[in-house]
C-alpha cells in the first residue's frame, strides 16, 4: 500500500537521520588495515583518499529512491568536505547509503557532488571525484572509459505501458515509439545495440523509433497520458511510478539484467588499482553479511543484492591499473 507524499518525506528524513547518526557513532578512523598504508597519495587514489579524508562521490540528487536530497537536512558543522560537496547527511537512498557504507569501510568521510549523467558514463573525470554508485550497469561500452568493482545491485528491466494499450506481447511494440533513459540500457536495447558481460540480449522490437529522457518519471507519465507507447525501464523505477497511481502495466518479462556496480574512471591521473581492489573487497562483505540485502529491502521491497553478489566481477578481465 502507498504511502502519502508527507509520510514518505517523514521517513526519509528519519533513515538519513538515523544513518547520519551511525556513521557519526563509528567515527571516520582509519580501520587497522589500511593503517601504514605505503601508497604516494601523488600517485594512488587510495592513498591519496586516505591522506584526505574523505571519499568523493559523484550521485544523482532527485532519482528517489537510489538517491535523494534530504529535504531540510543543513550541511553538517564539522565536516572535511569541501564548500561545493554535500555532506552524508544531505543525501539518503540505497545508491547514497552504499557509498556511505563505503567510506566507511575506509575510514574517511563521504562527501557528495552530481555531475550529469552523461559526465558519468564518460570517463575521463579529471579526477573530480573519485567514483560513482549511480545504479550504472556494466557495458563493453562503458568499460572503454571506466573500471567497474564488485556489482552491488542486480535490476531487471522491463517495458511499462499504459494500463489500457492493446500490446498483449514485447514484439508488437516493433515499429513504434518506445521512450527510455538516453546514455541507458534501454536506449542500446531498442536501438538493438546492447551487449552486456555475461548476458546472451535477445532483442523482441525491431525498427522502433527511440524517445530520450533524462529523467525516467517523466518518460512513464509521458506514456500514462498516451503520448508514447511504452518506456523500457528498471522495475523499481516503473514499480515505484504505478505504486504513485501512474495508469501502467507491465508487458511481458524481464529484456535483461542490469548488473549496477561502482565505476571508476579508467583515465584518471592516478593509480587505481589498489583503490578498486578494496573496494571490491567492502561490496563482497557487505554482500556477505547481509547489509546491502537488508538496505535494498528497506528501498525497494525487494531483493537485488543477492543475485548481484553472485556475480564475478574477475570475469570482466579489466586488468586495473
Amino acid at each position: 500500500m502507498s504511502s502519502s507524499p508527507n509520510v514518505r518525506a517523514a521517513v526519509a528524513v528519519a533513515l538519513a537521520l538515523a544513518t547520519a547518526l551511525l556513521l557519526a557513532s563509528a567515527g571516520w578512523s582509519r580501520p587497522a588495515a589500511l593503517r601504514g598504508t605505503t601508497g604516494d597519495p601523488s600517485t594512488d587514489k587510495l592513498a591519496q583518499i586516505l591522506a584526505r579524508g574523505t571519499l568523493i562521490l559523484a550521485t544523482d540528487p532527485a532519482y528517489p529512491p537510489q538517491s535523494y536530497l534530504v529535504k531540510g537536512a543543513k550541511r553538517l558543522a564539522h565536516t572535511k568536505c569541501a564548500a561545493n560537496q554535500l555532506t552524508a547527511n544531505q543525501m539518503a537512498g540505497y545508491d547514497a547509503d552504499t557509498s556511505k557504507l563505503v567510506a566507511k569501510a575506509l575510514g574517511v568521510e563521504p562527501c557528495f557532488v552530481t555531475p550529469t549523467w552523461s559526465e558519468e558514463i564518460s570517463g575521463h573525470w579529471n579526477d573530480r571525484w573519485d567514483i560513482a554508485f549511480v545504479s550504472m550497469g556494466i557495458t563493453y561500452k562503458r568499460m572503454q572509459g571506466l573500471y567497474f568493482t564488485q556489482p552491488y545491485a542486480a535490476e531487471a528491466e522491463r517495458f511499462f505501458v499504459r494500463k489500457d494499450a492493446p500490446f498483449t506481447s514485447v514484439s508488437q511494440l516493433s515499429g513504434k515509439r518506445l521512450g527510455g533513459c538516453v546514455g541507458c540500457f534501454a536506449q542500446y536495447y531498442i536501438q538493438r545495440t546492447l551487449r552486456l558481460p555475461g548476458q546472451a540480449v535477445r532483442f523482441r522490437v525491431d525498427h522502433a523509433t527511440f524517445v530520450g529522457y533524462d529523467v525516467e518519471r517523466n518518460g512513464l507519465a509521458t506514456v500514462a497520458k498516451g503520448r508514447l507507447d511504452a518506456f523500457l525501464c528498471g522495475v523499481a523505477v516503473g514499480g515505484k511510478a504505478i505504486r504513485e497511481g501512474l495508469p501502467l502495466r507491465v508487458l511481458g518479462g524481464d529484456q535483461y539484467v542490469a548488473y549496477l556496480s561502482g565505476a571508476i574512471d579508467r583515465f584518471s591521473g592516478l593509480n587505481v588499482a589498489a583503490f578498486a581492489a578494496r573496494v571490491d573487497a567492502i561490496v563482497d562483505k557487505l554482500l556477505a553479511e547481509g547489509t546491502l540485502r537488508r538496505l535494498s529491502r528497506h528501498y525497494f521491497d525487494t531483493d537485488f543484492a543477492t543475485q548481484a553478489s553472485r556475480f564475478d566481477v574477475a570475469s570482466l578481465r579489466q586488468h586495473v591499473r
